[in-house]
């Protein structure tokens, strides 16, 4: 009998925790993409959030969701990636399905999860982040039209400056990203169940206060990315250069390179908080389950 559960338990580890980070992530990020679209323009052109909000307006209903497949799809798969891999190789590492976990294995199973995330779906990233640059819309009116861009390139080309365009520093960001997440959602989210919260809000807090640390340090990456891949053609900035345009951009300002943290902050606190409350929900009811049978 104790044979039989260890087996479930084990069946669950690798294929239930992907299939839970999926729904989480999944009904997470459609319910915060247009606070996600609104950052985006304040990355993109440097603008407040009241005229980023102007922008869209303007642009009205009908263009608000464009763009929103290639994030919902590319979240969907990040949260199965992301949770399944990051479960799958913290069991390997300690050896146990019930912790409680080195921070050292947390921190390196985090690091991988984010680095294999990040590997497969910049491309995901590098469309979306075309789609959502308000000048582009005239130029690339649908996604197969970036897909036939990049197409004339040839094929090394398409991955190096189609595709996988800056691909380094989103390496860069998802991994030490995904390895500060769960080096500390765990526990500050014990830390708070022992405070005699709801058993919903634990998670939630966790899962915000987390997230939106872990965003507001890498924030300056993400807005390098998003400039990086916004841009089209075999005359795209270097690295390096795109880093000097920003910073020349902004003034030398280290505050203007930080527009759009304050919306950042909400959808972060939403974003996580829901997709960590959803995934630890989901993953001890599973577990509930398996133990009764």
């Amino acid at each position: 009998m104790k044979e039989d559960g260890t087996r479930r338990t084990n069946d669950f580890w690798s294929t239930g925790s992907y299939t839970i980070g999926a729904a989480s992530s999944f009904m997470s990020t459609f319910a915060t993409f247009p606070i996600y679209k609104t950052i985006y323009r304040q990355q993109i052109h440097a603008i407040a959030m009241r005229e980023a909000v102007r922008q869209l307006r303007q642009e009205g209903l009908r263009h608000f969701y464009r763009g929103v497949y290639p994030p919902l799809l590319a979240k969907t798969v990040q949260g199965t990636l992301l949770f399944g891999t990051h479960d799958t190789l913290l069991h390997f590492l300690s050896g146990s399905t019930s912790g409680p976990y080195k921070l050292r294995d947390r921190w390196t199973a985090g690091l991988f999860s984010g680095s294999v995330e990040a590997f497969l779906l910049s491309p995901f990233e590098r469309i979306q982040n075309i789609m959502q640059d308000g000048r582009k819309v005239a130029r690339f009116p649908q996604i197969h039209t970036i897909v036939r861009e990049f197409k004339s390139y040839g094929l090394r080309e398409s991955l190096t400056l189609g595709y996988y365009r800056g691909f380094f520093p989103i390496l860069l960001r998802n991994g030490l990203g995904s390895a500060l997440y769960f080096s500390f959602k765990d526990p500050v989210r014990d830390i708070l169940s022992e405070k005699g919260l709801p058993s919903w809000l634990p998670a939630l807090f966790s899962g915000s206060i987390n997230g939106t640390v872990t965003c507001l340090v890498l924030y300056p990456l993400s807005v390098l990315i998003a400039n990086m891949q916004s841009q089209v053609g075999r005359d795209s900035l270097s690295v390096h250069e795109c880093m000097r345009t920003i910073w020349e951009s902004r003034g030398r300002k280290i505050s203007l390179v930080y527009q759009g943290s304050s919306l950042i902050i909400l959808r972060s606190c939403v974003t996580w908080g829901l997709t960590t409350a959803i995934h630890d929900f989901l993953k001890a009811k599973t577990e509930g389950k398996i133990k009764k049978l």
